[in-house]
């Protein structure tokens, strides 16, 4: 399995936020986790509002936790929404259940950390976080 290094995991950061700008979005937090779920780095542009570490970190937490794209885990906040208030009972309110919370795969499927982005709409925070992976030479699998 390969790892996620911290140069890898600031790249990633980067290329999402040349995205952003590419695509002329609101500021934006990034956070990176590894597998364990413990955070490689974060960046939160100027002009992001407060609590970003939080959400940009919760939607990647949750990803991590499940194994799965927080885009999977809105739809079941939408349809089982006990499901979604066990997880985050258990999780400590650390999962926050919305799109923007990508997997970060390997080249052979491993799962190896994750992204978690905040700032702008869901969607486009998602396509960032997806830009930021793929850059980084990973699979992003948002769910």
């Amino acid at each position: 399995m390969t790892e996620l290094t911290l140069a890898k995991s600031l790249e990633i950061i980067d290329s999402a936020l040349a995205k952003s700008k590419e695509l002329g979005l609101k500021p934006l937090a990034v956070a990176v986790l590894d597998a364990g779920g413990h955070l490689k780095a974060f960046q939160r542009e100027d002009g992001a509002s407060m609590m970003r570490f939080e959400i940009a970190s919760g939607k990647a937490y949750g990803a991590i936790a499940l194994g799965v794209g927080s885009r999977w885990l809105n739809a079941q906040a939408e349809t089982r929404p006990h499901f979604l208030e066990g997880l985050s009972a258990v999780s400590g309110g650390k999962i926050v259940a919305i799109p923007g919370g990508v997997l970060v795969k390997d080249s052979t499927g491993a799962i190896i950390g994750a992204v978690g982005i905040t700032g702008d709409t869901s969607d486009n925070d998602e396509i960032a976080a997806i830009a930021g992976i793929e850059a980084a030479g990973f699979t992003p699998d948002a769910g």
